[in-house]
C-alpha cells in the first residue's frame, strides 16, 4: 500500500533543545493512524510540523509523494487538520465560521455546510453565536471545519476532549464512517487508548521526543495474547492438575507463584474449579485481557 506521509529523520530543536528526535514514521494511503505518547512527549510538535505551521531543524517531510516545503500551499489544500485547542470568531455562528473556512480553502460548496455540522450533531445549532457554545460543542465544530473538504488526509489532535461518552462514540462512528466510505487517511492523537484501540490501523508510540514503536494493531494484538493468571503457593501441583486433569500444556510458570494459561479455550470458571477440588489453594485468578495499554506501557 501506498504511504502518503512520510517522515525522514524528522527533528525540531527549540532554543538548544532537541525536543523531536530523527522521527520516521510512515502513514499509509487509507488507514487510521493513532498516535500515541504521553503530554509533552511530541506528538502536537510532530502534527504542527506535518501541517506546515512549524518548520523542522532537521529531516524531511513527504506528503503525497511531495516533499513540504514552506511554499507547499497545493498540498495543504487536500488536507484538514484541528491541531490543539481549535479557534473560531466567537461572535460569529457555527455556519459563518463554515462559510469563513471555506473562503479561504477555495471550497465553494457551501451547500455542504448544512451536511457537515449535522454530521457532528450541532445542525441544530447552526445559527448559534460560537462564544455561547460548551468545550464539547467547539471540538465538534473544530472536527467540521476539519472534514467539511473532504480532505485527502486528516490530521487531528485529540479530537475527542470534552466530549461526555455518547459524544465519544458518535465520533468514533463518523471517523470509521469518513475512513470507509470516502478513504480518508487519518493520523489522530488521543489519551483514550481504548477509542484509538477501536478504530486504529496502525499504532505509533513517541516518548521524549522519539518514535519508540511502530506496528499494526493486528500484530499488536497478536503479542499480547489474553491469558488466565493463577497465583498460588502449589505451582507445582497445580501445573501437574492442569496437565493431568484438563489437558492443557499451554502454559508458562511466572517467578515462584504464577501460572499464566494461554489455552483460551478452558473457561476461568473450569479452571478455578478444578484447581479447588484437587485441594489447590488459590490466591488469585483472573481473565487478563489482551489491550493496546500494556503495548503503550511497555514503550513509554
Amino acid at each position: 500500500m501506498t504511504n502518503i506521509l512520510t517522515t525522514h529523520n524528522l527533528t525540531k530543536t527549540i532554543q538548544g533543545v532537541e525536543i523531536i528526535s530523527n522521527v520516521n514514521m510512515s502513514i499509509r494511503k487509507g488507514e487510521i493512524y493513532g498516535f500515541l505518547g504521553p503530554n509533552g512527549a511530541g506528538k502536537t510538535t510532530i502534527m504542527k510540523m506535518v501541517m506546515n505551521l512549524m518548520k523542522p531543524t532537521d529531516g524531511e517531510i513527504e506528503i503525497f509523494g511531495q516533499k513540504v516545503t514552506p511554499s507547499s500551499y497545493d498540498i495543504l489544500k487536500r488536507m484538514g487538520s484541528m491541531i490543539e485547542y481549535p479557534i473560531f470568531y466567537e461572535k460569529l455562528t457555527a455556519k459563518e465560521n463554515l462559510e469563513l473556512h471555506c473562503e479561504y480553502m477555495g471550497f465553494h460548496h457551501k451547500k455542504e455546510i448544512p451536511l457537515v455540522l449535522e454530521k457532528v450533531k450541532l445542525h441544530e445549532a447552526m445559527n448559534k453565536v460560537v462564544k455561547n457554545f460548551s468545550l464539547g460543542m467547539k471540538q465538534r465544530l473544530g472536527i467540521a471545519r476539519a472534514i467539511i473538504t473532504k480532505p485527502e488526509l486528516l490530521i487531528l489532535d485529540e479530537p475527542i476532549n470534552g466530549l461526555d461518552p455518547v459524544g465519544i462514540k458518535e465520533i468514533r462512528d463518523l471517523f470509521i464512517g469518513l475512513n470507509q466510505d470516502y478513504g480518508i487517511t487519518m493520523l489522530i492523537s488521543s489519551h483514550i487508548l481504548k477509542e484509538i484501540e477501536q478504530i486504529a490501523d496502525t499504532i505509533g508510540v513517541i516518548h521524549k521526543g522519539k518514535l519508540t514503536s511502530e506496528n499494526s494493531m493486528e500484530k499488536i494484538q497478536s503479542q499480547y495474547t489474553d491469558y488466565i493468571e493463577i497465583a498460588t503457593n502449589s505451582q507445582k501441583k497445580a501445573c501437574f492438575v492442569l496437565e493431568d486433569k484438563l489437558q492443557i500444556t499451554n502454559y508458562k510458570v511466572v517467578e515462584d507463584k504464577y501460572i499464566r494459561i494461554f489455552d483460551t479455550h478452558t473457561p476461568l470458571s473450569v479452571v478455578s474449579k478444578t484447581l479447588i477440588l484437587n485441594n489447590i489453594e488459590i490466591e488469585s485468578i483472573y481473565q487478563k485481557q489482551a489491550s493496546l495499554e500494556e503495548y503503550f506501557f511497555d514503550h513509554v
